[in-house]
């Protein structure tokens, strides 16, 4: 699948095309990030807003005779111009992803090629309506998941049947999850503010308990208008997401990820890479518990940033992970030594091997080229197996090239759409990526050898002016 963002931030254009494993490099305030959060935020909105439309027959079948079957294969045939009108809205409303002036963004635009290889398989839905009591309508796939089969629990001529749009919306997302859910991933955002909001979990959920508190005194003189202005603030869709997953954190234990179940493995990577473990306490506060002593118990306040700034990562693995995931996370290396980069690197890796995508803006050289020692260890070569055993790499951790892609965000000559001559401007620049060497990363290896050329101007300068 392929993201064409246009005017977008200091991006002009740019095609990102989504990888097993797709990274973000460049130098500050070139773009990264403003696509990252563009491409979470559509994936985002079409798995929350896609609206197919049902066909009233449908409702008055269910409503007359009790059962309906729904094909679903016009929904497939119809899918790219659904997304290309729900794209078309989505730019619409790119500043409010931004939580930012709308001017700024009058001119932006998203595109999103599904590029579907053929697959016309769609995902199993099971869905039943009603109280815990009693249950009223029902929603699941046929056997062979061509069609949804629709029934009402009730008698039809029971009050218990929900409204008419309601059965409309549940029946539009059941399409949904059907048709989008093996075609478009299910977006987690590590957004780069998320060291902050991890401080801030207790206080967030103070804050929603006064509202409620203040709303229900009766005795109060504050006016509605006056109270939700207290508590107003305008933030990006990604804080409010990593915002809103901190605060549920406590009701989410109960859950087991795809990696619980089957790779407990990679959370004890993960819980060497933090060295210890995260818990919820018996009043929802999460801990930090280090592997050094595990007598301990941190607040995150108490705790290290870099305990901090992979909290949410690490809830998501143990308790939200599923294969066909997009793990988005800006800037990993936040606050991380560099054998820890390292480290996350490799994790990334493994994640990817397991059908859970990755996709990653990063500064890190440290990741770039652990990320190519993976690539040129996955060789059928003995003496490459050698040291992969050697330097303790283990085989799920090696990276196929072809899983990847890596863009360079720069200025650079390209064709823009609807003109006739290349111009240079603010782009994203696919970057070479071979099976033996791995990803060329121009911006980095350019700074490293200056470094090195300083360096080596200071050692042997002052060492050939002190032998004359």
């Amino acid at each position: 699948m392929k993201v064409t963002v246009k005017n977008l931030g200091t991006i002009k254009q740019a095609d990102v095309t989504i990888g097993d494993l797709t990274i973000i490099c460049g130098q500050n305030n070139t773009g990264k990030s403003y696509v990252t959060h563009a491409t979470y935020g559509f994936f985002d909105y079409l798995l929350s807003n896609a609206s197919f439309p049902v066909d009233g027959h449908i409702i008055e079948t269910l409503l007359e005779e009790g059962a309906v079957q729904l094909p679903l294969q016009p929904y497939q045939a119809d899918l790219a111009l659904h997304i290309d009108n729900a794209a078309k809205n989505y730019s619409e409303m790119l500043f409010q992803v931004f939580a930012s002036n709308e001017k700024l963004f009058q001119e932006s635009e998203l595109i999103f090629d599904l590029d579907n290889t053929g697959d016309t398989s769609f995902s199993q839905v099971q869905l039943t309506i009603g109280s815990a009591k009693k249950s009223v309508l029902k929603i699941q796939s046929s056997p062979d998941n061509m069609t949804l089969d629709i029934s009402l629990i009730v008698d039809k001529s029971s009050d218990d049947i929900p409204p008419r749009h309601i059965i409309e919306n549940m029946i539009s997302d059941s399409i949904t999850k059907a048709v989008l859910n093996k075609l478009i991933p299910k977006p987690f955002l590590a957004s780069a503010e998320r060291t902050g909001a991890a401080i801030f979990q207790k206080e967030l959920d103070f804050t929603r308990n006064r509202l409620v508190e203040m709303l229900g005194d009766k005795s109060s003189k504050i006016s509605l208008v006056q109270l939700l202005g207290k508590f107003s603030g305008e933030y990006p869709l990604a804080v409010r997401r990593n915002v809103d997953f901190i605060r549920e954190i406590p009701h989410i234990t109960n859950r087991e990820s795809y990696i619980s179940k089957h790779h407990p493995e990679l959370l004890t990577s993960f819980q060497d890479i933090i060295g210890g473990e995260y818990k919820v306490s018996r009043d929802g506060e999460v801990q930090f518990i280090p592997a050094s002593n595990k007598r301990i118990r941190l607040s995150m306040v108490e705790s290290s940033s870099a305990v901090r700034s992979l909290l949410d990562i690490g809830f998501y693995l143990r308790h939200e992970a599923e294969p066909g995931d997009l793990l988005m996370v800006d800037e990993p290396e936040l606050n991380l030594h560099p054998e820890n980069q390292r480290r996350i690197a490799r994790l990334f890796a493994r994640l990817v091997n397991i059908g859970i995508r990755v996709f990653i803006t990063t500064h890190s050289d440290y990741i770039i080229k652990e990320l190519n020692t993976l690539i040129m260890l996955n060789q059928q070569d003995e003496y490459l197996e050698t040291i992969a055993k050697q330097e303790n790499y283990l085989r799920e951790e090696l990276l196929d090239a072809e899983k990847l892609r890596v863009y360079i965000a720069k200025d650079d000559l390209i064709l823009v759409d609807g003109m006739t001559r290349k111009t240079r401007c603010g782009t994203l620049v696919p970057a070479d990526i071979d099976t033996k060497l791995g990803i060329e990363a121009p911006s980095f290896d350019k700074t490293i050898e200056e470094m090195n050329r300083i360096q080596e101007e200071i050692v042997w300068g002052v060492s050939a002016d002190a032998g004359l």
